[in-house]
């Protein structure tokens, strides 16, 4: 894909880049963070219990939450970039969340398709999270929408393609990443997460609309883990 196809971003992606020694080290700090703290908080987590409750789901969400803070202050604050330089105010609301529903509906066939030729949902990592009240559910799948998104599509694509990675290592370490993410879920979650993760990707690189991507990935989420809560 040429550099110059960035829709509705006011200006050219390289004016965006990110500039001089401090603001650089900034950005390798990003890049680290958005890649690996979420693997590195569910781990630390998993070694307290694999099968958390109520209290520890919620405090390793809010961990991943201000993961999330930190990498919007870094880019803000010390990179000194809007933040249309991760793909966020780019397009007009009402049209992200259009785009939003496109893409939960291109991802959700075949995420089914998966689920039924794999059985996933079946085994204990799936059971024990069907086990945690509704609301907590929500707000994991509201974090995901928001804080994967964020990380393997926004800011580590953006940013490796910055600091001179090639435009398909660029978004295809971030996918490879977030799909190893989902190992806890077993080889179909992982599966699922690399399918679904290159719709996501897809959609990101042709429109550089990082709130359209949450909305979608959350809605993924949601149909597949609060609707058959609320309506079992």
């Amino acid at each position: 894909m040429s550099d110059s196809l960035i829709a509705e971003v006011p200006a050219r992606k390289d004016a965006l880049a990110p500039s001089g020694t401090g603001t650089v080290f900034a950005t390798w700090v990003g890049l680290s963070l958005s890649l690996f703290s979420m693997l590195i908080i569910r781990q630390a987590f998993r070694m307290v219990t694999p099968e958390p409750g109520t209290a520890l789901t919620l405090a390793r969400e809010a961990c991943m939450f201000a993961a999330a803070g930190v990498l919007v202050w870094l880019v803000r604050k010390r990179e000194g970039l809007p933040l249309a330089s991760i793909g966020i105010g780019t397009s007009p609301l009402w049209k992200s969340l259009a785009w939003g529903v496109v893409i939960a509906i291109s991802s959700i066939v075949p995420a089914a398709v998966i689920v039924k030729l794999t059985g996933y949902g079946q085994g204990p990592a799936a059971q024990a999270f069907a086990k945690l009240p509704v609301w907590v559910v929500f707000v994991v799948v509201l974090r995901a929408g928001i804080v994967e998104e964020l990380f393997f599509r926004g800011y580590a694509i953006e940013r490796l393609r910055a600091v001179g990675a090639g435009r398909i290592a660029s978004w295809a370490i971030p996918l490879a990443i977030f799909s190893a993410a989902h190992w806890t879920g077993g080889a179909s979650n992982i599966l699922i997460a690399l399918v679904l993760g290159g719709i996501l990707t897809a959609f990101y690189l042709l429109r550089r609309d990082l709130v359209s991507n949450m909305f979608g990935h959350f809605l993924v989420d949601f149909v597949a883990n609060v609707l058959p809560a609320l309506f079992p």
